[in-house]
């Protein structure tokens, strides 16, 4: 995917990587769709982070693929908020839904609430409704855009603006750096309608059994999976590409 590229563009791209660049998250947005034309995509799960970067490519609404994993358990928040971006923002969101003989061999076999019984079960339920989707929607495009930040948790410290994923595909988090203090002057100056469950105690969402509201003191992922004892609590959609990219670049 990066062999179309050219020596500058792939140079760029690895800076970002190495973190030896830091350009505005907006700039990034905007060099991706030069660089991806009609291969670009945009991740939305709705959360603060994505509403952010959706504003940002609003710009560029027809020349990025903005889509959202319908797990089929979402908040009915999350479809409301989903309804009023489309509608408010005229962007034609892709709803990526799960494989439906795998989703019904799955809940017919170990039931509708399977997750909550074991960390396999767990992992299995997002590999079904999150993961084969994400790899689907994902397969025709070169890059994706991502509302991933550093502070979001321990497992995302090291997240550079830029990742070569293993198939060749880059992977950008033009909010990287960001604070969440950042996220909400941004959400807030540019008055985005947002999820209402984030002033209920919720500072990350994802689907409603899967989510509860936090404690004050609580890290703020403590919500996700709640149930599980482990702080490094991920579904799978993002494990973080090592720095392969040193000098992958051809010579002008």
């Amino acid at each position: 995917m990066s062999e179309d590229l050219s020596f500058d563009a792939l140079r760029w791209l690895e800076q970002l990587a190495q973190g030896a660049l830091a350009p505005r998250a907006e700039d990034i947005v905007a060099r991706a769709v030069t660089l991806f034309p009609g291969s670009l995509a945009l991740a939305n799960s709705f959360g603060l982070e994505d509403l952010v970067l959706q504003h940002m490519a609003l710009p560029y609404k027809d020349r990025i693929q903005s889509f959202v994993l319908d797990t089929g358990r979402l908040p009915a928040e999350t479809y409301d908020l989903i309804e009023l971006w489309r509608l408010r923002f005229s962007i034609a969101f892709r709803m990526v839904s799960p494989d439906a003989a795998a989703l019904e061999d799955f809940v017919s076999r170990e039931g509708p609430n399977a997750f909550y019984q074991s960390l396999e079960l767990r992992k299995h339920c997002c590999e079904i409704r999150k993961i084969e989707p994400l790899t689907r929607a994902l397969s025709p495009h070169g890059a994706w855009l991502t509302g991933l930040r550093r502070e979001q948790s321990q497992a995302r410290s090291t997240l550079e603006l830029a990742e070569k994923e293993s198939s060749g595909r880059w992977k950008l988090n033009p909010l990287a750096h960001w604070s969440l203090e950042q996220i909400w002057d941004y959400v807030h100056t540019h008055q985005l309608p947002y999820n209402p469950l984030h002033d209920r105690g919720y500072p990350s969402i994802g689907c409603a059994p899967c989510t509860r509201a936090i404690e004050a003191g609580e890290d703020v992922r403590a919500g996700r999976w709640w149930w599980e004892r482990d702080q490094h609590k991920e579904c799978g959609l993002h494990t973080h590409a090592r720095k392969e990219t040193t000098h992958a670049y051809p010579s002008p």
